[in-house]
């Protein structure tokens, strides 16, 4: 017989963004069921995800620094970065320790991207957001070197980086804190009646009066069964620490990004940590390469001596889940109860409050898109 839950929530879906999910749902009074196989048992204090995109991502927040201010994107990220300094408020009052980097200084490689920054310059600026920026010679005076040619960056004070595994850690832990029960079993099928059930590998059936989708690569074959197309795509990234082999006397004002790559001193070691995250890879499909990883680790043949020089400590990878034909992230009713959030590509972190937000709006009404039910 199936489980019945009055009122409940099933979350299908462990990553960053169905653990926001549960644990807003949860503090609102939902009784809320969090089903992922790669969860793991309550007290363990690794959070694990092979070959989530949670795991995958550097957890850069680039939410003031986009490069449109109108639209969907924006107005997502802007509610994010709002969220995001409520929630590691909450979280650390709570207990938690969240390490994290502020600031996020964006390099510019040649002539059209001093131009694009700019006008992106101009326009926070015309919006009165903090942004300013660095010449030439202010570049070269920080230390250790940064890469390429020193054209001119731009630095936003207000976006920074995540260290994302305590930050999973930490949700998953208020969610329980607050109610939710966790279930390490397999989603296969989902199926219609008067309340939503989901079949689980084990053969356990859940019922629920809603349904929130959120595992990823697997939504589309969840939702196939029930008649619905949702093209997804998977783009691996791998990433990297290094440690260096020399203190660095990191003068840095924040993360760096480079031709796309994001240079993190370890938010958690402090300013004399000798420790860097490098990364992501962009990869379409399943499989790594090594060729990528090479040219990741090289920056492309443009690395200083200091990041050549350093030694690697751990590298690791996981699957981005892209939408196809249509914007990231995917966030739709499709039917009555039935929600889908996943998508978000290289966003998952940046996104997951507003995305835990919309859920929460569907599902308890538009006054509880903010932190708690007293928030």
């Amino acid at each position: 017989m199936p489980v019945s839950r009055s009122g409940s929530v099933l979350v299908v879906g462990a990553g960053i963004v169905g653990r926001a999910a549960a644990w807003q749902l949860a503090e609102r009074g939902h009784p809320v069921t969090l089903i992922d196989p790669a969860l793991e048992p309550e007290g363990k204090r690794n959070s694990d995800l092979p070959h989530a995109g949670s795991q995958a991502a550097l957890a850069v927040l680039m939410a003031r620094v986009f490069h449109r201010s109108r639209g969907r994107a924006w107005r997502l990220r802007q509610q994010s970065h709002r969220l995001w300094g409520q929630w590691l408020a909450e979280l650390e009052r709570r207990g938690h320790r969240l390490p994290r980097r502020q600031g996020l200084l964006l390099l510019a490689a040649g002539e059209e991207d001093l131009a694009h920054q700019a006008a992106i310059l101009a326009d926070r600026q015309r919006l009165g957001i903090p942004m300013h920026r660095l010449e030439a010679a202010e570049l070269a005076g920080l230390q250790p070197t940064l890469p390429g040619r020193l054209l001119g960056g731009l630095l936003s004070p207000e976006d920074g980086q995540l260290d994302p595994t305590p930050v999973l850690r930490a949700l998953l832990e208020e969610a329980r804190r607050a109610g939710a029960s966790c279930l390490a079993e397999r989603a296969v099928q989902l199926e219609r009646g008067n309340r939503w059930r989901l079949c689980l590998e084990g053969g356990e059936r859940l019922e629920a009066d809603w349904l929130v989708l959120a595992p990823g690569l697997g939504t589309a074959a969840l939702l196939a069964g029930l008649g619905h197309a949702l093209p997804l795509e998977p783009v691996l990234g791998q990433a990297l620490e290094l440690e260096l082999a020399t203190d660095p006397a990191w003068s840095w004002p924040g993360a760096v990004v480079w031709r796309g790559i994001n240079l993190v001193p370890r938010p958690d070691l402090g300013p004399a940590g000798r420790r860097l995250w490098l990364g992501a890879t962009l990869e379409p499909g399943l499989q790594a390469s090594p060729d990528a990883l090479a040219a990741l680790a090289d920056l492309g043949g443009e690395a200083p001596r200091w990041l050549r020089e350093a030694e690697v400590v751990r590298r690791w990878q996981g699957w981005r889940c892209r939408p196809q034909g249509r914007p990231a992230p995917v966030l739709e009713e499709l039917e009555p109860g039935l929600l889908v959030a996943c998508g978000h590509h290289r966003n998952g972190v940046l996104l997951a409050p507003a995305s835990a937000a919309w859920l929460c709006e569907r599902i308890c009404g538009p006054e509880t898109a903010g932190l708690h039910p007293d928030g």
